[in-house]
């Protein structure tokens, strides 16, 4: 048998997959040693920790026996936890008809390996339960593309022994068991021609996006990303702001594909609305990798809204994660040009005991609001409006004559915002330049003139 652990159930002493596959046990290390790291985890509370886990183990719907925190003075290389631990774990495994155990927490070959035999139950660690998670929720083709590469890199290093996500039947990529269990030694060829293949094709969705935002900013319709931690409340306020009716739900990782909408703000500003997936502590980072296409949506706003849920005892330490996760996208979480902070879920906080942030005190901007109640909501518009509006300009242009036939290079160029055809022939428009389109229309109109 190889070092590795397997992608499917079976071997090893390891439990066929049955009703006890559903069946989990959620464990998440805590390290005392004051010379490791926990990684986006650490300093964590230990209960927030918990309810994180076994929130992620019920969004793909396993049975929970229990969550427990287990304190630890080191990593031990071979099995994580110490010999006494690991048996006591065992012994728990055993006593429930446990068939799944979690390990919030990243694991190598061999320490997956070993935890499996001595649990005789199929273990995965935090890795590639989130990778279960976004292969069951990919819905595009492009999301499942993504999916799929993230789970073939991380699994290249594992030495793969069966190709079971090749043949399921229903959604994620193997890691819980389905169809073809026989365990049988991946070809690496046929996953790194598989790579490949993905590879090209999702760089040909990329340039595709490219073309699209471009021609977003050549309409100067601005874009804005709704980002943050899942769970947020994303998309519910993406339904709330757009009436999209999106797919919101109060499990993890509810978003996977992004959405994009045009709508209008209570003023007439047009803008795109870009609901994203949400970010995670310890996000794999071959996941992000996979999804950097769709990430550059965020990268390529004009505004990011930062969704918090600060109803969350935890919310400081998730908004830490999302900045990490943000700055590897090369954009500045803290940045007052380009992100506005949306406390979310305030309906879930005591009147007396809600923040009430001030414009003058804070660096990026804040909005409180409620996207299931819909207070702030108005504000939030207000704030969104006030700041795409002040990084374009707004002209008016007369057109008459012959200059009539230059009347669609305005709607290339930019927003028309208005359009009056006046009885002599003549045509008045204002329109919105996004400053990257400035130089393009002074050569096209250069008797325009501003109006803000």
């Amino acid at each position: 048998m190889s070092d590795s652990a397997s992608a499917g159930v079976g071997g090893d002493g390891v439990q066929p997959p049955g009703s006890v596959a559903e069946r989990a046990l959620v464990l998440v290390p805590n390290a005392k040693s004051r010379n490791r790291e926990s990684g986006g985890m650490k300093g964590r509370d230990p209960e927030a920790r918990i309810a994180e886990a076994v929130g992620l183990a019920k969004a793909i719907d396993l049975e929970i026996v229990d969550g427990i925190v287990i304190g630890l003075s080191e990593f031990r290389p071979s099995t994580l936890f110490g010999s006494g631990k690991v048996e006591e774990i065992a012994e728990r495994v055993a006593k429930d008809k446990v068939g799944l155990v979690v390990v919030d927490h990243a694991l190598s070959p061999v320490q997956q390996r070993n935890l499996e035999k001595a649990f005789a139950a199929k273990v995965i660690d935090r890795t590639g339960l989130i990778l279960e998670i976004f292969g069951e929720r990919a819905q595009t083709r492009e999301g499942t593309l993504q999916v799929e590469l993230a789970h073939l890199n991380y699994q290249k290093s594992r030495l793969v022994r069966s190709w079971t996500h090749l043949e399921r039947q229903r959604g994620g990529f193997g890691f819980l068991g389905g169809p073809g269990e026989t365990q049988i030694e991946a070809d690496r060829r046929m996953i790194g021609d598989r790579v490949i293949k993905i590879e090209r094709e999702l760089a040909t969705v990329a340039t595709r996006r490219r073309l699209q935002r471009d021609n977003r900013r050549r309409s100067a319709t601005p874009t804005v990303a709704l980002v943050g931690y899942t769970n947020a409340g994303k998309s519910t306020l993406f339904n709330a702001l757009s009436n999209a009716g999106v797919f919101a739900d109060s499990r993890l990782f509810a978003t996977l594909d992004p959405t994009l909408r045009r709508i209008e703000l209570p003023q007439g500003t047009a803008i795109i609305l870009s609901d994203t997936v949400g970010f995670v502590a310890d996000l794999p980072t071959m996941l992000v990798a996979a999804f950097r296409g769709t990430l550059e949506e965020v990268s390529e706003a004009d505004l990011i809204l930062h969704i918090r849920d600060i109803a969350q005892p935890d919310s400081e330490a998730e908004a830490r994660d999302v900045a990490a996760v943000l700055s590897d996208l090369g954009v500045d979480a803290a940045s007052p040009d380009r992100i506005i902070e949306v406390w979310n879920k305030i309906d879930l906080i005591p009147e007396e005991r809600r923040p009430h942030p001030t414009d003058s005190t804070t660096t990026p901007k804040i909005v409180t609001v409620s996207a299931l109640s819909g207070e702030g909501l108005e504000a939030l518009q207000s704030a969104i409006e006030r700041h795409v509006s002040s990084a374009q300009s707004v002209f008016h242009v007369e057109l008459s004559g012959e200059g009539l036939a230059q009347l669609h290079r305005l709607y290339e160029l930019g927003e028309v915002l208005n359009r009056t055809d006046a009885a002599d022939g003549s045509t008045k428009v204002r329109i919105r330049i996004s400053e990257e389109g400035l130089s393009r229309f002074h050569q096209a109109f250069p008797n325009a003139y501003i109006l803000q």
